[in-house]
């Protein structure tokens, strides 16, 4: 008898604070937002690196970062004891921000589907938004910029910079092949792409923008589908940004070969511990199991019975 009125007792007390948290948390974005991100991170717990080295054997992952104003990784999408795996390739045409950026391979120049000189629209107030596209400012109304910041968009000059295609320069600094490939250029990672030529990077992070904040740029489903046709599939993406719709204003799409398609499997085939190698940096380890069965790649014993957090 005792029992049954304590027990209601504590039901009484514990019901009314849970519901409590549960409706903060629903109404709360920035609550919702912290969940989520440490979902999307949960596999950050585990340790690879011994694992690591043990696949790459000394050798060095190739990753080529286009948009690289901060650096490379500066964006933390794998965690920074994983950079020491890569040798990096930095590209961005104002190339000052990378004054600090030391030891890696820095070109100064813009990445176009083909060689000649583009204008630059460059955002004094807000760098990392400079784009060979012009800002449209009518299309900020929509996103989450109140009014006084419209003037971060103001375009305070121009430049003409010099263009060239990946695949050319790549194979100007004899890079022969090309393991992760990021893409932030504010509006241009369609004509990037299109110059990619026999590169099949085995892990690509590409910006899309849903709602387009320039002028006259390309829909993001262009960018999907040029990556279909490569042999590429969407295995993550990452919301950026409000918006007034329910929609993120853009994503961060993670593409990786398509292990079902005969390209997608050749790709994977070809570097097997460098993929497995990248589907661990980045969480996604039940994806790299299931790939694992169906094309039968080595080292199993270092993902197989690791549980993938993100899933619970």
């Amino acid at each position: 008898m005792l029992f049954k009125r304590v027990s209601k007792s504590i039901t009484k007390i514990i019901l009314p604070l849970i519901y409590k948290i549960l409706k903060f948390l629903k109404g709360n974005t920035r609550a919702i937002n912290f969940l989520n991100e440490k979902k999307v991170n949960s596999n950050n717990s585990y340790n690879f690196e011994k694992n690591i080295h043990k696949l790459l054997e000394n050798k060095k992952l190739i990753g080529l970062d286009i948009g690289a104003q901060g650096g490379f990784n500066s964006d933390n999408y794998f965690l920074k004891k994983y950079n020491q795996f890569f040798e990096t390739i930095l590209v961005d045409p104002l190339g000052d921000s990378l004054k600090k950026e030391k030891d890696k391979h820095i070109i100064k120049k813009g990445f176009w589907s083909s060689e000649g000189s583009r204008k630059l629209y460059v955002l004094g107030n807000r760098p990392g938004s400079s784009s060979m596209f012009e800002p449209d400012k009518d299309s900020l109304n929509i996103y989450g910029f109140k009014d006084k910041d419209f003037h971060l968009f103001d375009v305070t000059k121009t430049e003409t910079v010099e263009c060239d295609t990946l695949s050319a320069c790549l194979n100007k600094i004899k890079i022969n092949n090309l393991d992760y490939l990021k893409i932030d250029t504010q509006g241009a990672e369609l004509e990037v792409l299109k110059g990619i030529g026999s590169y099949r990077p085995l892990l690509i992070k590409c910006e899309v923008q849903l709602f387009p904040m320039y002028k006259n740029i390309p829909s993001w489903t262009e960018i999907v589908d040029l990556l279909s046709k490569l042999g590429y599939m969407i295995s993550d993406w990452r919301e950026i940004g409000p918006h007034v719709t329910r929609t993120p204003v853009e994503m961060d799409m993670i593409f990786i070969p398509n292990f079902s398609s005969a390209s997608g499997k050749k790709i994977i085939k070809e570097r097997e511990k460098e993929f497995i190698t990248l589907m661990l940096i980045s969480g996604q380890i039940k994806l790299l199991n299931k790939i694992s069965k169906s094309l039968n790649l080595p080292h199993s014993e270092f993902y197989m019975k690791i549980k993938d957090k993100y899933f619970d």
